[in-house]
């Protein structure tokens, strides 16, 4: 098994406006890039082999402010992006609670759906299973969060996505060594 720790990237502007950021690359304000730095403080004295995280903006500058001091490989990957909004994109993020529940296997508008999200976390975990051998940090959206309590956690993936959001400081995953994505329940 693999040590795979996850933390969702600090506050984007989007999220102080109640936006709904999807694959908009936006940056973090200011109270994300001191968020940042405390996800920082909280890894400091935590052996990681590689810390993994979108390609979005707001992902990776969590990743880069958090880590600023030390050597640790930061990895940007894109199959780690939050869901695809399409249309939605930049809309009140009461409009994505709404659709939330649809969404889990029908797209959002010119978007995509939460099991085509999960799908693509699925592949970059067996890349992580194959290629390294942790512990590892992964930064990424809730979209990432819905995918590894699904994939990692065995919690259906309706019921991670319909249940109440709830913010912490981290959680703790065990990624097998032979996790293949056609393996995910």
């Amino acid at each position: 098994m693999i040590a795979l720790l996850f933390e969702t990237h600090s506050t984007s502007l989007d999220n102080e406006a109640g936006l709904a950021s999807g694959w908009y690359d936006i940056d973090l304000s200011t109270r994300g890039e001191t968020q940042a730095r405390e996800l920082g403080e909280r890894y400091r004295n935590r052996e990681l082999e590689i810390v993994f995280c979108s390609d979005l903006r707001r992902s990776y500058r969590t990743a880069e402010i958090a880590f600023a001091q030390r050597t640790v490989p930061i990895v940007r990957d894109a199959r780690l992006r939050e869901c695809n909004y399409g249309s939605l994109t930049r809309r009140p993020a009461s409009e994505i609670e709404a659709r939330r529940a649809d969404a889990i296997a029908n797209r959002f508008p010119d978007g995509e759906s939460y099991a085509e999200a999960t799908a693509r976390v699925a592949t970059c975990l067996a890349a992580i299973a194959r290629d390294y051998n942790g512990p590892a940090l992964m930064i990424g959206h809730r979209a990432t969060f819905h995918a590894l309590e699904h994939l990692l956690g065995r919690v259906p993936l309706t019921q991670t996505i319909e249940a109440a959001w709830k913010w912490q400081p981290g959680w703790v995953y065990e990624l097998p060594r032979d996790f293949r994505p056609d393996s995910a329940p």
